[in-house]
């Protein structure tokens, strides 16, 4: 099965173009832990509108590296089910371990095993993420999780080396998908959790509804977003654009007031230029300049935040 994992990274989508150039599922960034708790900024619309374009569907929680301890796996699975319930993925639902730091192997594992089986008591089919040889042999004990939870494993080029007992390849960072503006991580899935999940009523089914979900209410957008769309062009102009926002069902008259707002007074960013050295991270470099490590990437056209490089220049705005 060809899949792809999103996040808000990839900015809007149109699924129906991703599913038409031969993408049948796509696991869906819904939060984390390693920025504060949050929930992905496009997690809800990204889940309804792939849901609608007949996609197989899960999702996955990117863990901070304070999750060091069985309680702390647990605490960030319900935090990861809050956000998560009411919903269905016919495809597993991941903890994404890669910011914890090497050297803390087995606290690291027992945050993993706390995380699957507090998932596993409210009835989710959940595996585990990471790369294969910094993560599933570097950062925690492969041999302990194996043959205990379903494994998604990332090694570009090359099938992974280490882990090799996994379910999910994700072979590329740099895919291109029709749908999609800029890279997007491609990913192939070898095993029919389509079926084994719905059968076995997992993750919101039953076990006897169908393996395809039923389109749901499209999420509608705030006034915020979409004057950002107005400004990008997206709706029109004039009385296209007051047309165009009240057939869709919104307010054009706050819509517009924040446009005007927006392009009466734009903000004029300071900025300055920064040195990747080594053992730096984003989230480190941000918190050094009273940022965020989201908006750094973002400035800089990085599309994973997890991977920088020593002497590598970036801009801090």
């Amino acid at each position: 099965m060809k899949i792809i994992d999103i996040s808000h990274w990839q900015g809007t989508i149109d699924f129906k173009k991703v599913k038409a150039d031969g993408v049948q599922g796509v696991i869906i960034k819904a939060g984390g832990s390693d920025a504060g708790f949050y929930k992905d900024s496009k997690f809800e619309t990204n889940y309804t509108n792939a849901v609608n374009a007949g996609l197989y569907v899960g999702t996955y929680y990117f863990v901070g590296s304070g999750c060091l301890s069985e309680a702390d796996g647990k605490a960030d699975a319900d935090r990861f089910i809050n956000i998560i319930k009411g919903k269905k993925f016919n495809l597993p639902v991941y903890m994404d371990v890669e910011a914890p730091k090497r050297g803390q192997k087995d606290k690291v594992t027992n945050a993993i095993i706390g995380f699957c089986e507090e998932m596993e008591a409210h009835k989710y089919y959940v595996g585990v993420y990471g790369s294969d040889i910094s993560g599933f042999k570097e950062m925690f004990n492969y041999e302990d999780i194996k043959d205990r939870y379903t494994l998604w494993v990332a090694r570009y080029g090359t099938k992974p080396k280490y882990a090799t007992k996994h379910d999910i390849w994700q072979y590329s960072s740099t895919g291109k998908v029709s749908g999609i503006a800029g890279n997007v991580d491609m990913d192939e899935c070898y095993v029919d959790f389509p079926s084994i999940i719905t059968k076995g009523g997992f993750n919101g089914y039953n076990g006897s509804t169908p393996v395809t979900p039923t389109p749901v209410k499209p999420v509608k957008k705030s006034n915020e977003e979409l004057a950002n769309e107005v400004i990008a062009g997206k709706w029109g102009n004039g009385d296209d654009r007051k047309k165009r926002l009240t057939e869709a069902g919104y307010d054009y008259n706050a819509v517009q007031a924040i446009v005007n707002q927006k392009v009466k007074k734009p903000s004029t960013p300071t900025y300055k230029t920064y040195i990747v050295k080594k053992g730096d991270t984003l989230s480190g470099i941000a918190k050094k300049y009273g940022t965020t490590y989201q908006k750094i990437a973002k400035d800089n056209g990085i599309s994973n935040p997890n991977k920088i490089y020593p002497g590598q220049k970036l801009i801090i705005k």
